[in-house]
């Protein structure tokens, strides 16, 4: 069976608002290879970051004021979701995370088939990369990402 191309995706944001991405990484595999990897910082509404989100990631304000923001940056990401299968890790969130900021932006969700790691494997990302020796740093977007990738590969050879 050919390997299907796919991207993998994690999305970091900075409020409780699944409309506040600050961070998106994206790993594109063709043919079960890695041929791209991007992370990109992005400004959300007002710049404005809960403590806990920061808790969680170590984003702030400082590295984001400078960041365009997610309308910006949907015409260099949007041809590694439109039209693709789109694999995150506790996709409930990540596709969330899309949505509502595409919604927040004004702008159509494009079409794409959405797979996740943790409906498939039923363990949180950082377990898994313990178990089967994947290198994370957590709450990356492009580590997440990178790591979701390489799961969604293993599966495929099954």
């Amino acid at each position: 069976m050919a390997m299907p191309t796919f991207t993998a995706i994690d999305f970091e944001t900075a409020q409780p608002a699944r409309s506040s991405i600050c961070q998106i990484g994206l790993v594109r595999v063709q043919k079960g290879q890695v041929v791209e990897q991007l992370s990109l910082l992005v400004q959300p509404p007002e710049n404005a970051y809960s403590y806990w989100n920061t808790n969680v990631h170590g984003l702030t304000e400082d590295d984001t004021m400078n960041a365009p923001y997610f309308d910006a940056v949907w015409p260099q990401i949007r041809g590694y979701i439109e039209g693709c299968t789109l694999v995150a890790h506790n996709g409930a969130f990540d596709f969330s995370c899309l949505r509502k900021t595409l919604d927040f932006y004004g702008m159509a969700e494009p079409s794409y088939e959405p797979q996740c790691t943790y409906k498939i494997y039923k363990k949180k990302l950082n377990v898994l990369c313990d178990e089967h020796a994947i290198p994370l740093n957590h709450h990356d977007a492009l580590s997440d990402a990178r790591a979701c990738a390489e799961l969604y590969l293993r599966h495929l050879r099954g």
